[in-house]
């Protein structure tokens, strides 16, 4: 990794930084979700990045892949255990950061996920298995009594690719992967009081261009502006100006086809209550550089 492409790590990750400590201060009960998301991704813009992937305001058993809609009149509930994800990109290389904001009194399960984090963190160098990272995190989240959900985890990142081929485990594997120099990383944690395992539900308003052309006007408008702005990365229907009806209509038929994927709402599979906490990497000769703190 060289200088210059280090720097672009390292400013995407001050500003996402800074759009994760605005979300995470502007959810209180009533607020609606649209509200924090829109003003989250308003401060990564002004900060001169652009949205790595649309916010995720995720609540309760979920443990990913939801943003509101344009429109949206969903509003934070007393109780709720809201996960914030937050991604920026300068010219394609990512800062992406995450914490969980709790409503109620879900204090040690949030312990659980950022202390998860933080461990792997303190072990992370260049040359250690990724394997042994995920066993540091599950066993992390067993002191406390929860359990890791197994089939998420942490991930590499690449230019214009949230997710770059590498994934980092939260349990014990026997992978001997390594962390690499010059390779920039999310360290990511899920904990949970229910299973262990997270589902796919229902679109939680998050898409990506899979490839492939179409054919009607309207899908044809969605591409472009897709292609444009957001290449590989993930998008929302909330940032398309376009109405309502039509858009629907066009990106449905496109899911269908499969030249945009649909992101499901992650669940947890037996309705427990999940957090997350995650931070950015870059790995050096010296050790590692975390880029969202």
């Amino acid at each position: 990794m060289d200088k210059r492409t280090a720097e672009k790590y390292r400013e995407a990750g001050r500003i996402a930084k800074k759009a994760l400590e605005k979300a995470s201060s502007m959810i209180e009960e009533g607020v609606k979700l649209e509200k924090v998301a829109d003003k989250t991704e308003t401060i990564i813009k002004d900060e001169g990045a652009q949205p790595a992937f649309p916010v995720n305001l995720s609540l309760n058993d979920e443990a990913a892949h939801y943003t509101p809609e344009r429109g949206d009149k969903k509003v934070f509930s007393k109780n709720d255990l809201v996960k914030v994800d937050v991604g920026a990109h300068v010219d394609g290389y990512i800062g992406d950061t995450a914490t969980t904001v709790d409503l109620g009194k879900n204090s040690k399960l949030v312990e659980a996920a950022e202390m998860a984090v933080e461990n792997c963190l303190e072990a992370a160098k260049p040359g250690v298995f990724l394997g042994k990272l995920g066993e540091i995190a599950e066993n992390t989240i067993r002191k406390k009594r929860f359990k890791t959900v197994q089939n998420l985890g942490g991930h590499s990142l690449g230019k214009y690719e949230q997710h770059a081929g590498t994934r980092i485990p939260c349990i014990k594997t026997d992978t001997k992967e390594e962390l690499e120099v010059g390779r920039a990383y999310a360290i990511e944690c899920f904990a949970t009081n229910g299973s262990g395992k997270v589902i796919e539900g229902k679109s939680g308003n998050i898409y990506k261009y899979h490839g492939g052309n179409v054919r009607d006007r309207t899908s044809r408008k969605i591409l472009k502006v897709v292609k444009d702005n957001y290449r590989t990365l993930p998008f929302t229907t909330r940032w398309l100006r376009i109405p309502k009806p039509r858009m629907r209509l066009a990106m449905s038929q496109m899911v269908q086809k499969g030249v945009i994927k649909d992101y499901g709402i992650l669940k947890e599979k037996d309705g427990g209550q999940v957090t997350q906490h995650e931070h950015t990497l870059i790995v050096t000769e010296d050790g590692i550089e975390i880029t969202t703190k």
